[in-house]
């Protein structure tokens, strides 16, 4: 046989050995736990230095079990380190002996009925004695059924998991399901492993996606070839006559398009190339006199007419701000001054739409693209465990009529320990 089961009964007799349950005390070490006990120090000496670093973990408040003689003598104790592993402390050859083994639990399952008087946290540890059931069951109703709904004569029953140590309740329970019924309403809750109910067998779960992400966003960068912002032709602008589809010529004395804008200037003033570009052509050119024209990036070609002497070369690429020429009062012209033109695709634009009074290098706003890493939160539907298997225990129960298991009316308690030897001297062996 396996284990050695010790049945204690009523009276908490155990064949002349008085079992307690007791609490340890918050701020009491092992060691005067064994001067209290009379156990001698000795016994520490003999505690290997791995298992005497778990002496620690007894927490306070703790309980723990003893067995004494009828003379007071400590037989037996079980001191828990946590929730699964407990120190075995026993009398031996008129001393002690010491060992770490595993917390022996029972665990079932359990059927609670509660009929609505008040609410349901009050009417529950009426009808099971325990506080704590109580708590999971509101636990597992909150967010799914308003329980300030129910009336009295309305009714909850549930199945929950219990674990027990020594007859007495151990750890929280579990709720597995629960059956609300409000008046002619019935509805069903189904709880996880973490307590939370639920109005179906599944229940939605988050997890972590990790992708990529297109991010758009914008800057200043330094101005080049068709982004280029256009500057002005000279470094000291005064505009004498604009843009027009419509004006009086002062030469020609009739109304003619003004395809550009005039600049007042000396004669001999530098004039500037707007932007970076390619010299088309510079060289005489009727009505216009001495006259150059250059290619830009963009569709874009500038003029600059009526020059008295022109400085760039057909071929010839300037930068942006570089003179090309000088202005005069060649061709048609009623003084020195600068007639400039601007053409994008071939077609003649208002100059002053484009042009900036800034002839230094330019900023322009671009779009630029990056992918980031990111982690976006997902949901997906997962089955509740055994969720089905307690909606039919709790139909089985039902069925039979059950009445609610109630704590503490039943004094059926054992201890389960590995070795034989361990109590043999004060118990005998049960099957």
């Amino acid at each position: 046989m396996k284990y050695l089961i010790v049945w204690m009964l009523m009276m908490h007799i155990l064949f002349g050995a008085k079992v307690t349950y007791e609490k340890w005390e918050s701020g009491i070490n092992f060691s005067q736990y064994l001067s209290s006990r009379n156990v001698s120090a000795a016994l520490l000496n003999s505690i290997s230095e791995e298992d005497q670093t778990f002496l620690s973990d007894i927490r306070g408040n703790s309980r723990y079990y003893e067995a004494k003689d009828a003379n007071g003598t400590l037989l037996h104790a079980l001191i828990p380190i946590g929730k699964e592993m407990q120190i075995h402390l026993y009398r031996q050859d008129g001393g002690y002996g010491f060992d770490i083994i595993p917390i022996e639990y029972k665990e079932n399952d359990y059927y609670g009925k509660v009929d609505i008087k008040s609410n349901p946290y009050a009417d529950t540890i009426e009808a099971v004695n325990q506080q704590n059931i109580a708590k999971r069951v509101g636990q597992a109703l909150k967010g799914v059924v308003n329980t300030k709904k129910f009336h009295p004569g309305d009714e909850i029953d549930f199945v929950y998991n219990q674990r027990t140590r020594l007859g007495k309740l151990s750890q929280m329970p579990n709720i597995k399901v629960i059956r609300a019924v409000m008046g002619s309403k019935e509805q069903f809750i189904y709880v996880d492993d973490d307590g939370y109910g639920y109005d179906d067998t599944q229940k939605s779960i988050s997890y972590q996606v990790t992708g990529k992400k297109k991010i758009v966003y914008t800057r200043r960068v330094p101005a080049s070839g068709q982004e280029a912002v256009f500057g002005m032709p000279l470094h000291n602008v005064r505009v004498t006559s604009g843009f027009s589809y419509r004006r009086w010529h002062p030469v020609l004395r009739r109304y003619r398009p003004h395809q550009g804008t005039d600049f007042g200037a000396r004669k001999g003033t530098p004039l500037l190339a707007v932007n970076d570009g390619k010299v088309i052509d510079a060289g005489w050119r009727a009505g216009y006199g001495n006259t150059i024209r250059i290619q830009h990036a963009g569709g874009y070609v500038s003029l600059y007419a009526h020059q008295s002497k022109i400085r760039a070369k057909a071929g010839q690429y300037v930068k942006k701000g570089q003179i090309v020429g000088y202005s005069g009062n060649t061709g048609v012209s009623s003084g020195p001054h600068l007639h400039f033109g601007l053409m994008k695709h071939g077609r003649w634009i208002d100059p002053m739409k484009v042009l900036r009074r800034e002839s230094r290098a330019a900023t322009v706003l671009k779009k630029f693209t990056k992918y980031e890493d990111v982690t976006s939160t997902q949901y997906k539907k997962v089955e509740i465990k055994d969720a089905q298997k307690y909606k039919k225990a709790l139909s089985v129960y039902q069925d039979q009529n059950a009445s609610s298991y109630v704590w503490g009316t039943t004094q059926l308690q054992s201890v389960h320990l590995k070795d034989r030897e361990k109590f043999a001297n004060d118990t005998q062996e049960r099957d």
